[in-house]
């Protein structure tokens, strides 16, 4: 039998998380008894998050799944046999080809996202598998995609400054990101910078952790970030702060853009924004003459109809203001395009499916009788779409179809799994090779195995390896090894990739892409500003409050870790946050039962009073699963599946809209 070396491996965190940290491995005896941060990387500095240090208790956890289940109970029972591999791959391949047979294979549709962001275990070899088997295929848009449309079309590219280089800022603007939570390692930068003398400004609805951690908080109405915008270009404008060089040389459209910023004086935008016009002015002040001035966005802000605008708004701003044109200035978000870029991984060329459907609306696409074909078959991977997709009774109507054949890779028997026809079980990080990229940094690093996998699991790739096999897919592009799909990706001719090989990585865990720090990223390029629209793209609505769903716990990362009650907040089930003087307004008494309802569906959620909140604002937590709540479903039973008419773009989650009463 094979058997792994024990001592320390070096590994790096794989989940949906800007800071992709790398730690090691303590193995002892073939069992890993110690995971801790690497004390050298850049980023991690030894530091791992809440989540992450209890990561040997979900490798460990009693309710794993070790070896394929079949389903016995009715969909959704969570009742299941185990069974072997044989027999699971030859349901696989007996009901495809049957499926294929009768309806062709665009009535099979994959479902994956970011349940690992790992390049080689995320989708590699899956979307070769199903590219050349001609199965329909899904736009992966549930966040990130407005935030770079929006971008992109300002900056003529949705690459953003080396977030390391916020240290070099002196003025500091965090727009719509939750750091110190969601982003925790890019904090010790942020002080550093205000150390040296930065000022550190959040916008944001909600009173979060990180506001107030901030020298200034701008509690903005929710939706209302192009109003803002506009009313800072104003000020810029009014106030003779705009450099006409920087203008003339490095943008064009700032006519058009200062234009439909003339209505938008201070007084105007604070009826809109409810940020003062005090400060309006003084943050367009500061932003220009205490510099080099940042702005640091992430998703946040973009997941509404207007998101791309808002976005576009955003990157707007440093760029008329000439914030460019120095080391530390600029837009700071995402950098998950450099790595793409190096490793020429443009995701939606990866296949050429025979149609596509925005991820959002899985629900939809599962329950309409008109699809020619319709899905008769889902395949999940890296995903818990029961918990994370909008619309939720719709994606659970679609899931209880008796004839829809569902299987689901995954580690446990998650709200998704429970309505599956076959799980297959699937590895951890610990257990497999990856490559680990960032977008919260320039480092990548090599993911070790540590241990053998345990009971029967597989990963993600060796499971397309066997199904390319069953499936008599013959290209031996479907099956190369993990470490040869590696040593592709870097001996690609490309700048960034400059001196990393594998063997580089192996010896260190990580490396960083070949890119100066302190270098003034943009201030060659020529910005293509435009008119802002400032409405919000919102339907009206009957409903009295908007609804935000937030990442709230420290110990949760989107769908994960909320089935362990080790990771649990210590009030242990989710809540209704909503501000005393609505709650006083509702009858509500802070631990009272409220029902919370719009037209897609309803929860009943214990109140919580949070002055963090601003009036006409609720929150209910996202990430947890069916089961904590005493309605069987999430708060995305209250989310709409809607998207643009070209079905591109991220899930508009924060446009959502309830009722709320007294249960």
């Amino acid at each position: 039998m094979q058997r792994m070396i024990d001592g320390v491996v070096r590994g790096a965190c794989h989940h949906d998380c800007p800071d992709t940290c790398v730690w090691e491995v303590t193995v002892d005896d073939g069992i890993a008894v110690e995971l801790r941060g690497m004390v050298e990387h850049p980023t991690t500095n030894g530091q791992l998050c809440p989540k992450v240090n209890r990561f040997l208790d979900r490798v460990y956890h009693p309710d794993r799944v070790l070896t394929p289940l079949r389903r016995v109970g009715s969909k959704g029972s969570g009742e299941f046999e185990p069974i072997s591999w044989s027999v699971a791959l030859d349901e696989i391949e007996q009901r495809w080809s049957a499926i294929i047979e009768k309806d062709g294979p665009a009535a099979i549709l994959p479902y994956s996202f970011d349940g690992t962001q790992g390049i080689i275990q995320k989708g590699l070899l899956s979307r070769r598998f199903f590219a050349a088997l001609g199965t329909s295929d899904i736009r992966r848009h549930p966040c990130g995609v407005d935030a770079w449309l929006g971008a992109n079309e300002i900056l003529g590219t949705p690459k953003g400054i080396d977030p390391e280089d916020l240290r070099l800022a002196r003025t500091i603007v965090l727009w719509g990101t939750n750091t110190l939570l969601t982003n925790r390692h890019l904090w010790p930068v942020i002080e550093e910078a205000r150390d040296a003398g930065a000022v550190v400004v959040v916008i944001d609805p909600v009173r979060t952790t990180t506001a107030e951690r901030a020298d200034y908080f701008l509690q903005i109405r929710p939706g209302t970030d192009v109003a803002l915008v506009l009313g800072l270009v104003h000020v810029l404008d009014r106030d003779g702060l705009l450099d006409a060089d920087w203008i003339d040389r490095h943008t064009t459209g700032a006519g058009d853009l200062v234009e439909s910023a003339m209505p938008w004086d201070p007084a105007t935008c604070e009826a809109e924004t409810g940020i003062a016009a005090t400060t309006i002015e003084w943050l367009a002040h500061t932003f220009v003459t205490n510099r080099p001035s940042a702005v640091r966005s992430l998703v946040g802000p973009e997941h509404r109809r207007n998101g791309v605008e808002i976005m576009a708004a955003i990157a707007s701003l440093p760029s008329i203001s000439g914030a460019w044109r120095d080391p530390g200035g600029g837009l700071c978000r995402s950098t998950q395009v450099w790595w793409e870029e190096a490793f020429g991984l443009d995701v939606e060329q990866l296949a050429q499916p025979s149609r596509t459907f925005n991820m959002a609306r899985l629900g939809e696409v599962l329950i309409d009788i008109d699809l020619d074909p319709p899905i008769r078959s889902l395949f999940v991977h890296n995903s818990n779409p029961a918990v994370i997709a909008p619309d939720q009774n719709r994606v659970v109507e679609g899931l209880e179809r008796n004839d829809l054949f569902t299987v689901v890779a995954e580690q446990f028997v998650t709200d998704t799994a429970r309505y599956a026809d076959l799980i297959l079980p699937v590895t951890t990080q610990i257990e497999h090779l990856d490559l680990a990229p960032a977008w919260g940094h320039l480092n990548i690093a090599l993911n070790k195995p540590a241990i053998l996998p345990r009971g029967e699991t597989k990963s993600n790739n060796e499971i397309f390896r066997l199904l390319a096999d069953r499936m008599g897919l013959h290209d031996p592009s479907h099956y190369e090894s993990d470490e040869m799909l590696i040593r592709a990706l870097l001996e690609r001719p490309h700048p960034l990739l400059d001196g990393i090989t594998y063997e580089r990585l192996e010896r260190d865990g990580w490396a960083r892409f070949n890119h100066e720090p302190g270098l003034a990223l943009l201030q060659h390029e020529r910005f293509r500003l435009r008119a802002l629209d400032p409405n919000h793209a919102v339907a009206p609505s009957t409903h009295r409050f908007q609804l935000i769903s937030t990442k709230r716990h420290v110990r949760f990362l989107n769908a994960n870790y909320s089935q362990f009650p080790a990771h649990h907040p210590s009030r242990p089930e989710p809540e209704l946050s909503v501000h005393p003087s609505d709650a006083a307004d509702l009858g509500l008494d802070d631990g009272a039962e409220a029902r919370v309802w719009n037209e897609r569906g309803e929860l009943h959620l214990r109140v919580h009073h949070d002055e963090r909140l601003q009036p006409g604002l609720v929150s209910v937590p996202f990430g947890w699963g069916h089961a904590a709540h005493r309605d069987g479903r999430s708060v995305n039973v209250l989310t709409s599946s809607a998207v643009r008419s070209d079905d591109q773009g991220s899930a508009a989650y924060l446009d959502t809209w309830v009722s709320i009463s007294p249960a």
